[in-house]
């Protein structure tokens, strides 16, 4: 009603006529059943900008600087974003997020559709399905998830393989080539097992490898290679991604948060280098809601922490526990 009255403040009535003002047009407003004082009017326009609106307009600032400063921060959405804002000692409620993203008309960004890249061997043997869909796993390198997914740049298609620990959601193993080889899908595994044997792993034997029925997967060497080390693979069902929908969520969210918002791409190089960042972003600072908010590498360090502490607590001489009774 303010702006209504303010954007016809001085309006004349006829060529000849007179100028509206405010207590004029307050009463034909109140006279056609709209009732509002000129008072009203008056004071809304003097009180001048509440804590309120100071305070969102910071909080619109915070959001504005963290979609257009930080390379993937601006992917997110109001619930994630209120978790980042927290975590970094800035106390904002959830809701407060959500109404001034909607008042911006701002986003995260949505995850779309892919076509069907998986294509098996019939020659290959095939591992049961020893998952089920049942993407849980009690202690990280219990149970991993493979897939790769095609990304177009300026000098042919370049395709991503990732590997990921189903415990804390955090991606072990990636590797990009422009061929779609068993060769992709092996470095990828062979770069989490490296990287798991420097945070202090030993074995592998109660590891289970998931993976779709692609030809790469399934290949007799690439097989082999999980059988040298005592992982045992595990396969989906044909045509279903839901048999491996983790990975495919981590594909969805690579492909959302980095490939297409960034692109195009010029060819293998850059895309490697900015698949580089995003995974360290991804593990260490994204928050990721089946792990409560925490990132990947904070949920991870948090069991290790605790599975340590449960260790090496002391326990007392039988004899001193009966003295003590």
């Amino acid at each position: 009603m303010v702006d209504f009255i303010s954007s016809h403040l001085g309006d004349r009535v006829g060529a000849d006529g007179l100028l509206w003002g405010v207590e004029s047009m307050c009463a034909v407003l109140t006279e056609y059943g709209c009732p509002f004082a000129p008072s009203t009017y008056y004071d809304w326009i003097s009180r001048g900008s509440s804590a309120r609106d100071y305070r969102d307009a910071l909080v619109i600032n915070m959001i504005h600087d963290a979609r257009t400063k930080e390379r993937f921060t601006g992917v997110l959405g109001a619930r994630k974003l209120w978790v980042v804002f927290n975590s970094r000692g800035f106390t904002v409620a959830r809701c407060t997020i959500e109404r001034l993203m909607r008042l911006m008309g701002w986003h995260g960004e949505i995850k779309g559709t892919a076509p069907r890249t998986t294509r098996r061997n019939p020659s290959h043997d095939r591992a049961p399905d020893l998952v089920q869909r049942r993407f849980w796993a009690p202690a990280p390198d219990r149970l991993w998830v493979c897939d790769f997914t095609y990304c177009r740049t300026a000098s042919g298609w370049v395709y991503t393989a990732f590997v990921t620990d189903v415990f804390a959601r955090r991606i072990v193993g990636w590797k990009c080539s422009t061929a779609m080889t068993e060769s992709l899908v092996q470095a990828a595994v062979d770069q989490a097992i490296s990287d798991r044997k420097r945070w202090g792993a030993v074995t592998f034997d109660q590891l289970i490898h998931h993976s779709d029925a692609g030809s790469q997967y399934t290949a007799i060497t690439y097989s082999q290679s999980l059988a040298d080390i005592g992982v045992r693979p595990s396969i989906g069902s044909i045509g279903d991604s839901y048999d491996n929908a983790l990975a495919e969520s981590v594909n969805s969210s690579y492909k959302t948060e980095l490939v297409y918002r960034e692109a195009p791409w010029a060819g293998l190089a850059d895309l490697q280098a900015a698949t580089a960042e995003w995974v360290h972003w991804y593990n260490h600072e994204r928050p990721n809601g089946y792990c409560n908010d925490l990132s990947p590498v904070h949920a991870e360090r948090i069991y290790y922490d605790r599975h340590q502490a449960t260790e090496t607590v002391p326990t007392l001489p039988d004899q001193l526990v009966q003295v003590a009774n």
